[in-house]
């Protein structure tokens, strides 16, 4: 048996219009399925064949990675998306006024990478792989 891909990611919300906005806006994703779960909005959001299930959560803090990892739990450091396109990428960044951390683009052996944060403070890797080719070594 052999797993095709990641299917979806589900992350919980400060604000699940807010998120659904600016994952259109920045990285292209609409809404495919949305409703109510006790008595807050959810969603699966969808650009290309990345899915993030996405359900309002207003009461919980930003995520703190560092403190996380210093009581002691695993934590998710962050995840990525895949970009082939970096002039409309970087003109995303600019027009979004989208902060960029470790002082901007890095650049890996195959691959280049921006580290930025969604409105609920998920870090997410943008990368784009040079040639379009996942390879390693």
């Amino acid at each position: 048996m052999n797993v095709k891909q990641l299917d979806h990611l589900n992350l919980s919300v400060k604000d699940f219009a807010e998120t659904a906005d600016w994952y259109g806006r920045v990285f292209g994703f609409e809404i495919v399925e949305q409703g109510t779960y006790q008595g807050q909005p959810w969603g699966v959001l969808k650009g290309g064949d990345a899915m993030l299930c996405v359900y309002q959560h207003p009461e919980l803090r930003e995520p703190d990675p560092d403190a996380i990892e210093q009581a002691g739990f695993h934590r998710v450091a962050h995840f990525g998306l895949r970009i082939t396109d970096r002039e409309a990428w970087e003109q995303t960044v600019k027009r979004e006024r989208i902060p960029v951390h470790y002082g901007g683009v890095y650049e890996w052996p195959h691959s280049d990478s921006w580290y930025i944060s969604d409105p609920t403070g998920y870090t997410i890797e943008v990368a784009l792989w040079h040639d379009d080719r996942v390879q390693f070594g």
